[in-house]
């Protein structure tokens, strides 16, 4: 029988890319999102880690929808920055959570520092979570090294991905088709773990 479960996101980049994977893995999963949800819960991200982030969203809308829910949070942490933006990446240049104005911001806060120089890498946590049993939360996570170009290159992705370059792809992730980007990706490698271990997750609650 399908299990359902569901991605506490709006952002349909991501969901993309879960799906994929979820399907190249054979998982008899079906994603839910939050819009297919009646008014859910808007969670503010009040967290000091990745890790709080994602088991704020993946509780609160674990027991609004009453199924299992997976929740992320990822972020950019640039070596010249001392790790920012880490939790705050999608408010970087504000609260409305603005792509355009975030790669404005960071380009910014990098101009004039040289290539060897701009370091970074990105981090994703994943929360497994069955709603009021979060005592069994499952949390994985996955990181992927790279460096900020100092302008946009690619059309695809979404968020910072056309200024992280990986050097030995010789791409920004904007470059990458969706399985380019899931077999390197932090979300990608996160996203492994999770596939690998949800069975055994998902067998204990039977």
């Amino acid at each position: 029988m399908t299990k359902k479960i569901l991605f506490a996101t709006n952002n349909q980049g991501k969901v993309r890319e879960l799906k994929k994977a979820f399907d190249k893995a054979g998982l008899d999963v079906d994603i839910l999102t939050n819009s297919d949800l009646d008014n859910p819960p808007h969670v503010v991200e009040s967290g000091r880690t990745f890790e709080d982030n994602a088991k704020l969203k993946a509780h609160a809308l674990a027991n609004f929808s009453n199924l299992p829910t997976i929740a992320d949070d990822s972020g950019l942490m640039v070596d010249k920055l001392n790790g920012q933006p880490g939790v705050r990446s999608a408010r970087f240049a504000g609260e409305a959570h603005n792509d355009q104005h975030n790669n404005a911001k960071l380009l910014a806060e990098l101009g004039g520092v040289p290539e060897d120089e701009r370091g970074a890498k990105f981090n994703t946590t994943i929360v497994a979570s069955m709603p009021h049993q979060f005592d069994k939360d499952l949390v994985v996570t996955g990181e992927c090294p790279g460096r900020i170009l100092s302008s946009l290159r690619g059309k695809d992705g979404f968020g910072y991905d056309p200024l992280f370059y990986i050097p030995e792809k010789g791409k920004t992730f904007a470059q990458m088709t969706t399985d380019e980007k899931n077999q390197i990706s932090h979300r990608g490698k996160a996203v492994k773990k999770l596939i690998a271990e949800l069975p055994a997750w998902f067998a204990q609650f039977n």
